[in-house]
């Protein structure tokens, strides 16, 4: 059963969360959101495996400076991870790209950004869309560590559709992080292979960047921001290190300084284009 989610005069789809026995934090908001403000535009995506949840603190603390923020809800997400198995990376993508269509129809100036698989997904719409003004990326899953790449690759066989996930340290993020208990291993599969067309077009890149990594991050590689740098074709690549953070940055200890400074990346990129 599918509904249609209505929210600040913007149009989702989106399936009824299943099995929520699967699901972290089942009583969260994961649901899609458009929310209006000025002419500027925010366009949010979340990570793998997760829901809007994961990037809600950011894009109320945007909303309230006067910005209209959206973010789609990915297909296979907030469902079952067979579900999610069935996806592939075109999908997120296509999502994303009418997420933006929708957002860049209302708004003069829009910005794209992403947590983890979000922030590959923020890389591939400014590709895509070189009209973006500017992209957010909050640690992008565009090059894994050793450890996350040897785990997935052992269990990514035809015959290990989910695996469990790999112990992680508490952390605050744990009580706002909505999804997947376990991962879905062959929609894993689809995030390498965004990966590499990503990796692929990034000197396409003609917007500038922010990216944010939190320094006590196991799963994505310490080496993502400098490689953004030497092989993206953005006049400028801001880069910021969180001392106390993991993984997810947009939900851990230091997100309001992450907020904070996401808004002052706006403030200039805008400034600089009027």
């Amino acid at each position: 059963m599918r509904e249609q989610v209505v929210s600040g005069g913007g149009r989702f789809m989106r399936s009824r969360p299943k099995h929520t026995s699967l699901i972290q934090n089942p009583h969260l908001d994961g649901a899609p959101f458009f929310w209006h403000g000025g002419p500027v535009g925010i366009l949010l995506f979340h990570g793998f495996a997760t829901t809007t949840s994961e990037v809600r603190l950011l894009a109320r603390f945007l909303h309230g400076q006067g910005y209209t923020v959206a973010a789609p809800l990915l297909p296979g997400h907030g469902t079952t991870p067979q579900e999610m198995n069935r996806c592939c990376w075109q999908e997120w993508a296509e999502a994303g790209t009418r997420a933006y269509r929708e957002l860049s129809a209302v708004c003069k100036q829009v910005f794209v950004g992403g947590e983890s698989l979000g922030g590959l997904l923020a890389l591939y719409t400014a590709i895509v869309h070189p009209e973006v003004t500017g992209v957010l990326t909050y640690a992008p899953a565009l090059l894994l560590t050793s450890r996350t790449r040897s785990v997935w690759a052992r269990l990514l066989a035809p015959f290990v559709p989910i695996s469990k996930k790999p112990p992680s340290r508490p952390s605050h993020a744990d009580a706002y992080w909505q999804g997947y208990t376990v991962r879905p291993v062959h929609a894993a599969a689809e995030l390498l292979r965004l990966q590499h067309e990503v990796r692929t077009h990034l000197p396409e890149i003609s917007q500038p960047l922010l990216v944010v990594q939190g320094r006590l991050d196991r799963t994505v590689s310490p080496q993502i921001p400098a490689l953004l740098s030497c092989e993206s074709g953005a006049p400028w690549v801001e880069v910021h290190w969180m001392a106390d953070s993991g993984h997810c940055v947009l939900l851990d200890s230091e997100w309001e300084q992450v907020a904070r400074l996401s808004q002052a990346f706006i403030e200039r990129r805008v400034a600089r284009c009027n």
